[in-house]
């Protein structure tokens, strides 16, 4: 931990020195993860490509193409980092409390552990919620293709595809981790946050829209309805930390 001067603060370089350095154990961990993800890789593939061979025995062709010789290793290394995030979320999420709990007093810091804790639920509970969602967006999308068409598909773009909407509602779920680590270290207090709430849903939904990769509107909107929700509830919290702190400020000026 870098150096802190009698008042507890860190100097700016000092911050950037932690920020580096809460950033190579990310990696790191996403980087041993991965490994051992590798030998897991084969029933994650099986897993994601589930929903196209739902629709083949629907008699719906849906195939994937490795276009190239070196596909099925780019896609298994992809996939093999895809696990590692989900698994080491707990990891990753500490650290980045880690590097924001130095400028918290001892009080403050009891909620950070608490929040700690909800913080890899949070992910994987959105995470899990993207992996339903996805064989239905596979349906809508699959059923775009014209009569006489054959749904193959390039491997690299649809696991992409399938990974991506799992993870955005995997961090969509710690939006609220994020609201509460803002306030906590003072950047913003919970009146601010009630003021904004409707540019806060607008900047939902518009985050619910370019992050969900589907075309239709209720995936978005039970994406935003979710986050629209934790966002009034982190809000509660807020308010109570700023009260709790305010009440605390006044006692120390009294004596």
């Amino acid at each position: 931990m870098a150096a802190r001067n009698p008042e507890g603060r860190m100097r700016l370089v000092e911050h950037f020195a932690e920020f580096r350095r809460r950033l190579i154990y990310i990696a790191a961990g996403l980087l041993v993860g991965a490994i051992g993800a590798w030998f897991f890789a084969d029933y994650v593939f099986e897993l994601l490509q589930r929903p196209l061979a739902e629709l083949s025995d629907r008699g719906i062709t849906a195939q994937m193409n490795f276009g190239v010789v070196t596909g099925a290793f780019d896609m298994r290394l992809r996939v093999s980092f895809f696990i590692a995030l989900i698994v080491t979320a707990p990891w990753w999420i500490y650290q980045i409390w880690a590097f924001v709990a130095p400028g918290l007093n001892r009080t403050e810091k009891r909620y950070v552990w608490l929040f700690l804790g909800l913080g890899a639920p949070l992910f994987l509970i959105g995470a899990a919620l993207g992996l339903a969602i996805l064989p239905h967006a596979v349906t809508i999308l699959m059923g775009m293709i014209p009569d006489g068409g054959s749904g193959i598909t390039d491997a690299r773009q649809y696991f992409t595809f399938a990974m991506r909407l799992i993870l955005a509602f995997g961090i969509a779920f710690l939006f609220p981790l994020v609201m509460i680590g803002l306030n906590l270290a003072g950047v913003v207090r919970g009146k601010t946050l009630l003021k904004g709430w409707r540019w806060a849903i607008v900047l939902i939904f518009t985050f619910g829209a370019i992050a969900n990769p589907l075309p239709d509107a209720w995936s978005m909107l039970v994406l935003g309805a979710a986050m629209t929700l934790m966002y009034f509830a982190t809000v509660g919290i807020a308010l109570l930390v700023d009260r709790r702190r305010d009440k605390r400020r006044e006692k120390m000026l009294a004596t």
